[in-house]
């Protein structure tokens, strides 16, 4: 097994336990992303294989990976190893985990994907890589080129490896824009040339160059470059070429001649990218390079056969992926064998029009834009199956949140635009109007003004009225020179003063007037500005002095933030790639964060989410951090429901050295007032107020308004957001059928709205769409006929009575005969078949199509049409009721998982609570780790989340120990009712003095530690095993139970009919023995004995949990203890491994993905030793936390993704945690399971694992 190489010397010793520190976790957690767009600079910036797309920003290039279980294309890694533009991406056609890319500082790097790292480095190129290819007819070779040539092949590996000159491309006499060899004939390579002719090199052929210029330049010194260039897949001559003005032709490369030119519809039409479509032979499509229209050619027409305007902006490139996506899930048809016998139906052909003939098989391709916009787009569906709108392309400077919105964030960029995001989903809702040159900084406008004020590197500084979407204001008092802050007074509205590289501080009205100009160093009036170095200076202003300077960056600080809640937090952000917390206290920095790929420039936080952070970067991303895991005291004070001066404090008393900390700001003291005033239900709003205070978004709100749904409040306090999220199912066919009539009748605004505002007729089929699903089909057939779609009108309207289908009949007929026209009207019949409507959303992956449909079957909305049956039988709707709530619930239970994988268990326990499944929704919070939450949601719940929020207590109680606040974990296990043996635990573990260890038996109604003494001695005599250990820990020497306790479980599973229950208890209670004690040199083989039993009955934890990752890990981990120790336990090595193999076979089945290897089936034996296995196991209590832990942010790319795992050897995507020897690193998700099934680490130390 991998992790066995990393940590076999821990194993071999036994005085391994010197010098070693606790393990640990970042405690700044990443929860949120937004991916750069697709730069607009150079051509070659996408590429696929297989089941991946790339596209590159200016500084990084993102990789999508297709998730086979939901069929979508999910951010799979970010490589950001380039320093300058990347130039261009080209994917290996012979190694699918391959690609090369180039960069402005001449370099090219090969880096494979699923390692996420580079493999090999090419520095210093003669010359910028301007355009790169891998070549076809060579396994590893690259070659690129600069603008003028010469192109360079590039052998990576092998006796041969270098560089060398092509021998005749070379010495051309126009810039190069791109090159493509050909993929059959071994050598042959074209170059697209600027002033709009070709070059064409084949071995053994004569040298063709700049040929084929279009007529219209011939004898002219007039440019028309080359846009898109690509080899006939079919052919071995053919060559289909685009120049910017021109158009497209089909040319010869061998005769040197145009075959074919094709005719766009306009001529102010130009096309800027082309992609063959290699499933439909003859086939390619073209992107324009004004507008956002994608038009479908078959090379035997000269005119389009299709033309889908997908986006305002015009196309950057284009890819087509080779391999459409597969089918979602696997949802069995109930019609296996799609044969037609005789008794079938017969099918007539469908008559096609000329079009239609060339219809697309289903295919999809790559689009990028040229505001950065990336996007996957189903061409046979015609609809996107993934679009990422609007990302800025460029180093992001300045980031900050809404003032009366903590969920509305604007970014400034070097690209020149503002935009506005909606931080729930990750989506950007506005976008200022663009070309401002750079953007380094802006500011939001007070209250409800809804306006930003920008300032600039050489255009002065504006004002942008974000829902108006113009610039309304400019000024320009300090000419060319940058604006490097800007910020718009909060306590008068009509103030901003700017500061600028020409050493002026101006604040003017925002009508222009200067108010006051002052040259630095004076006063700087609302600018606040981090020096240029590699030091944070703290100043205190009443003393003109500096008291304090945090030494720890590497490279300039950009960005500095106070919290607004804890005085001494001070967050800072470096040019070294990293954001640090510091307590300004001791001058200590706290946490170091590594994700971002370059620069960091931005922080900010919004006062109402003191503790989410957004940051920005150089690396074109911004991310959302919470920052909750800092103040944890405070949050497991608000739990236990300790006094208000244990939660809030003073900044005198909050500063001094050593406190723990307490929340001093405007929000937590706003919090405490509002409930001083209320007279009942004070704890409940106490826990939602701190709770959404606290909590990063991404659907804690959502959640708590589940909540209060479920606890009956009254609908009208439900907020204007509500709908926007996952609704409860009482609500949701209410609030779709409100949105289908507002898209109905609202009328297109003056200005129109945000980003990419829909027409008329787009907002009417929308609506129509949405009535449809909610079976409302009369109103779905008036706006089709409102929208001229008779067709799809008469065939769908017998579904609301054959009645209404004749009057639409006599209505379309009498058109007809108005417009002269005959045309024969198809139709059909609706039947409401739910479950098959269902089941194909389901298949396409289209969840919540699914749950609104299921919902509104059950509401009764859609009638199915009875089938006859026999007299005496009667097959009553309640039947069919029944049906349709299984289908909701199965529907809801597979959404849920879906945002679950997705790293988000918050959304995925609303899913839950959405359809009343309160048991579900607590245990993905606990899953997710989101410990927090679940005890303050289920506290609200009351009964039915009892058990539940009694697990993650006990949790919450093991985080306390680990940060030592012993009191407050007593507290909390007080508040689970049956917690006796709990709190032995926890006073078993305790390390204190005798008198303090005293001090906590008395607080938990425990015996003193030596009357525990004597009780131990009692109850060993009578041989009551389980009292006789939990006495002796708790007594002076609590290394007298480890010998009792271990020869017992010994003993009992020496025997063939042992069950893990009655094991489990003993062992879980000896695990709290203090640390010191187990690692006395006397407890040597007790100490070895009770650590392979642990991880013994840890692996039948982790599979009775279905613990999938760690199962195969925690059998090695035993196998090697065993090994490597002398002991004497009833567990042999072999027998290990064949039920380890007995439980990889019998479960193989579910554990398989899609591509993996046949399916064998376990043999007998394996068969008999899983079924044996599952006896021991019996059933998990808590029902719903079966199945692995998956973290907020666990499949986040970041670029500190460089650890490797010791338990599987793989790359950690996601949070890391590090083991007590401070190297050895685990996923934090693995690290969760693993402490759940087994507390001891996995280094075999003895110490224990505590990642809560």
């Amino acid at each position: 097994m991998a992790w066995m190489t990393y940590i076999s010397n821990w194993f071999e010793q036994d005085d391994w336990y010197e010098g070693l520190q606790r393990a640990n976790m970042s405690q700044v957690r990443q929860v949120g992303l937004l991916a750069a767009g697709c730069q607009p600079w150079n051509k070659d910036v996408c590429a696929a294989s297989g089941d991946r797309f790339a596209y590159c920003a200016t500084l990084a290039i993102y990789i999508y990976q297709l998730d086979h279980r939901y069929n979508e294309f999910k951010l799979h890694a970010i490589m950001s190893e380039h320093k300058k533009t990347i130039t261009a991406i080209s994917w290996c056609p012979h190694n699918p985990d391959l690609f090369a890319s180039g960069s402005t500082d001449n370099l090219v790097i090969i880096w494979n994907v699923a390692e996420q790292k580079v493999i090999a480095k090419l520095d210093s190129t003669k010359g910028i890589p301007a355009s790169l290819s891998w070549c076809w007819n060579a396994e590893d070779v690259v070659a690129f080129v600069s603008h003028r040539g010469p192109l360079f092949i590039w052998t990576i590996l092998g006796p041969d490896s270098g560089v060398t000159v092509h021998k005749d491309a070379h010495s051309f006499l126009s810039d190069i824009c791109m090159f493509r060899w050909h993929t059959h004939k071994k050598g042959k390579v074209v170059f697209g040339h600027i002033d709009g002719s070709l070059s064409i090199f084949h071995p053994g052929n004569k040298n063709q160059k700049h040929v084929l210029r279009p007529e219209s330049l011939e004898g002219t010194d007039e440019e028309d470059p080359v846009t898109a260039l690509e080899w006939d897949p079919l052919s071995t001559d053919y060559l289909l070429v685009v120049n910017l003005h021109y158009g497209i032709r089909l040319v010869d490369s061998e005769s040197l001649s145009c075959i074919t030119t094709f005719n766009l519809p306009s001529a102010a039409a130009s096309v800027q990218c082309l992609a063959w479509v290699p499933s439909a032979p003859g086939m390619f499509i073209t992107g324009d390079s004004q507008v956002g229209v994608l038009r479908i050619w078959n090379v035997s027409r000269t005119t389009p056969i299709d033309n889908l305007k997908l986006k305002k902006t015009g196309f950057h490139c284009l890819h087509v992926l080779n391999s459409p996506p597969r089918k979602k899930f696997s949802v069995q048809s109930p019609t296996k064998n799609h044969y037609t016998s005789s008794t079938s139906e017969a099918v007539p052909p469908p008559t096609l029009t000329q079009n239609q003939a060339f219809s697309l098989p289903p295919g999809h391709a790559v689009c990028c834009f040229l505001d950065g916009g990336v996007g996957l787009y189903d061409m046979g569906a015609k609809k996107w199956d993934f679009l990422r709108d609007l990302g800025h392309v460029e180093t992001i400077f300045d980031c900050k949140f809404k003032p009366d919105d903590p969920n509305l964030l604007a970014t400034a960029s070097f690209d020149g635009t503002i935009k506005v995001w909606d931080i729930n989903t990750l989506t950007a809702v506005y976008t200022s109007p663009g070309n401002e040159g750079v953007i380094y900084s802006l500011s939001w406008a007070p209250g409800g003004l809804n306006c930003i004020a920008g300032g600039t590197s050489r255009n002065g500084a504006f004002i942008w009225n974000v829902q108006k979407g113009k610039i309304i204001q400019r000024f320009n008092e300090h000419g060319t020179n940058g604006i490097f802050c800007i910020a718009w007074s909060h306590k008068d509205s009509k103030r901003i003063a700017t500061c600028s590289s020409d050493g002026f501080c101006i604040i003017r009205t925002i009508d222009g007037k200067v108010l006051h100009k002052y040259k630095h160093p004076a006063a700087v009036f609302g600018c606040d500005w981090s020096q240029n170095n590699n030091t944070v200076r703290i100043w205190d202003y009443t003393q003109d002095a500096c008291i304090s300077i945090l030494s720890g960056h590497t490279a300039p600080v950009r960005g500095l933030m106070w919290n607004t809640e804890i005085p001494y937090l001070l967050i800072s952000g470096s040019w070294d790639y990293t954001i640090k917390v510091w307590d300004t206290r001791e001058g200590t920095c706290v946490d170091t964060v590594y994700d971002h790929g370059a620069d960091v420039y931005g922080l900010t936080c919004h006062p109402s989410r003191p503790f989410t952070m957004a940051s920005c970067s150089r690396d074109s991303t911004v991310r959302l951090w919470s920052l909750t895991a800092l103040v944890t005291p405070v949050q497991m004070n608000i739990l236990a429901d300790r006094s208000w001066e244990e939660i809030i404090g003073n900044t005198d008393c909050a500063v001094e050295p050593g406190t723990p900390p307490l929340l001093c700001g405007k929000v937590s003291r706003g919090i405490r007032q509002e409930i001083e005033k209320l007279t009942a239900n004070s704890r409940v709003k106490k826990l939602r107020w701190f709770s959404e205070c606290l909590s990063p978004p991404g659907g804690s709100d959502n959640l708590w308004n589940l909540v209060a749904v479920i606890k009956g409040q009254d609908d009208s306090l439900l907020p204007q957001n509500y709908c926007k999220g996952i609704m409860h199912l009482k609500h949701l066919i209410k609030f779709r059928t409100s949105e289908a009539q507002e898209l109905t009748t609202v009328k297109m605004s003056k200005f129109g709205g945000g980003i990419g505002v829909p027409t008329k007729e787009e907002r009417l089929k929308e609506a129509a769409e949405i009535h449809l699903r909610l079976g409302q089909i009369q109103r779905y057939c008036e706006l089709m006929v409102e929208l001229g779609e008779w067709d799809k009108a008469l065939s769908i309207a017998p579904g609301v009575s054959v009645k209404y289908w004749k009057k639409l009949m006599q209505r379309r007929a009498d058109q007809l005969i108005q417009e002269d026209k005959d045309d024969v009207i198809p139709y059909c019949i609706a039947i409401g078949d739910v479950k098959k409507l269902v089941h194909f959303f389901m298949s396409r992956g289209q969840l919540k199509e699914a749950l609104l449909v299921a919902q509104a079957a059950c509401e009764g909305n859609m009638q199915p049409l009875h089938v006859s049956v026999p007299k005496g039988a009667s097959y009553s709707d309640d039947i069919y009721k029944e049906d349709f709530n299984e289908l909701l619930h199965k529907v809801s239970k597979e959404l849920a998982e879906w945002y679950f994988q997705d790293g988000r268990a918050v959304l995925a326990a609303c899913c839950h609570l959405a359809v009343d499944n309160i048991e579900l929704a607590m245990a993905y919070l606990i899953r997710g780790n989101e410990l927090e939450l679940a005890v303050c949601v289920g506290t609200v719940l009351g009964e039915s989340a009892a058990p539940a929020t009694h697990y993650a207590l006990e949790l919450l109680a093991r985080k306390c120990m680990m940060i030592s606040v012993w009191n407050l974990a007593a507290d909390l296990l007080m508040m689970i009712p049956d917690n006796e043996l709990h709190l032995i635990k926890l006073c078993a573990f305790y390390p204190g003095c005798t008198e303090e260890i005293n001090d906590l038996h008395d607080k938990c109604k425990l015996p003193t530690v030596e009357e525990c003494m004597q009780l131990a001695e009692t109850a060993h005599a009578d041989d009551n095993i389980f009292e006789t250990v939990k006495y002796y820990l708790l007594s002076q020497e609590p290394e007298k139970a480890l010998p009792i306790g271990i020869s017992f479980v010994k003993e009992y599973i020496s025997s063939s009919d042992w069950t893990l229950d009655t094991v489990y208890p003993v062992l879980d209670l000896l695990s709290y023995i203090r640390t010191e004690k187990l690692l006395l040199h006397t407890c040597t083989e007790a100490r070895n004995e009770l650590l392979i039993l642990c991880g013994y009955i840890g692996a039948l934890l982790a599979i009775r949990r279905q613990y999938q990752s760690i199962v195969p890990a925690l059998y090695e981990y035993t196998s090697q203890l065993l090994k490597r120790r002398e002991v004497s336990v009833p567990l042999k090595i072999e027998y290990l491994s064949e039920e380890l193999d007995a439980w990889r076979a019998c479960t193989q089945s579910t554990n398989r993905s899609l591509e993996d290897s046949p399916y064998t089936p376990p043999s007998d034996s394996q068969r008999m030793i899983y079924a044996t296995l599952l006896k021991r196991l019996k059933e998990e209590s808590l029902k719903g936390i079966i199945g692995p832990d998956y973290v907020t942010g666990s499949n986040l790319p970041s670029h500190s993704d460089i650890h490797i795992s010791c338990l599987t050897g793989l790359k950690i995507q996601g949070p890391v945690f590090f083991l007590e020897d401070g190297k050895s690193a685990i996923s934090l998700n693995d690290a969760l399971m693993w402490a759940k099934v087994n507390p001891f680490s996995p280094l075999g130390t003895g110490i224990r694992l505590n990642p809560f």
